[in-house]
């Protein structure tokens, strides 16, 4: 994407990209030093994830996890602050695993920067992760 796409756009563009399964492209839009943290995430699961390498790594098997339909309900707040965005949306599909409907709401607070994404809090709920044989990123634990 080139560097001055506006935040919202390149935020869509990843949903895009998401849904296309296509992570080595969602990747990309990260900025090598870019942060992603999980201010909710359970005990035993990341909280932080440090570089475009980490979250590459993260993220490698996510559609062998979750198979990724929609994003209904996609709200994106822009801020006073030009690069940083205040997202509301709900993730749907299914988990692979156990062929078991997904539905997950996020807010995520997403910054910006020379069209990379440079910092991405994600606050799902882990109670929705208390589904029998789910951990938190939505795999099998059967």
């Amino acid at each position: 994407m080139p560097e001055n796409t506006s935040p919202a756009e390149l935020y869509r563009h990843g949903l895009r990209l998401l849904l296309a399964k296509d992570i080595p492209g969602w990747v990309g839009l990260w900025a090598e030093h870019g942060v992603m943290e999980f201010p909710f995430a359970p005990p035993g699961r990341p909280r932080r994830l440090e570089g475009r390498a980490a979250v590459a790594d993260y993220m490698r098997d996510y559609p062998e996890h979750i198979d990724l339909h929609d994003f209904p309900d996609l709200r994106i707040h822009e801020t006073t602050d030009q690069g940083t965005l205040v997202v509301e949306m709900r993730g749907v599909g299914r988990v692979v695993a156990i062929d078991a409907p997904f539905d997950m709401t996020y807010i995520a607070v997403v910054t910006v920067e020379n069209g990379r994404f440079t910092s991405y809090r994600d606050y799902w709920n882990p109670l929705a992760a208390e589904q029998p044989g789910l951990d938190f990123t939505g795999s099998s634990t059967r």
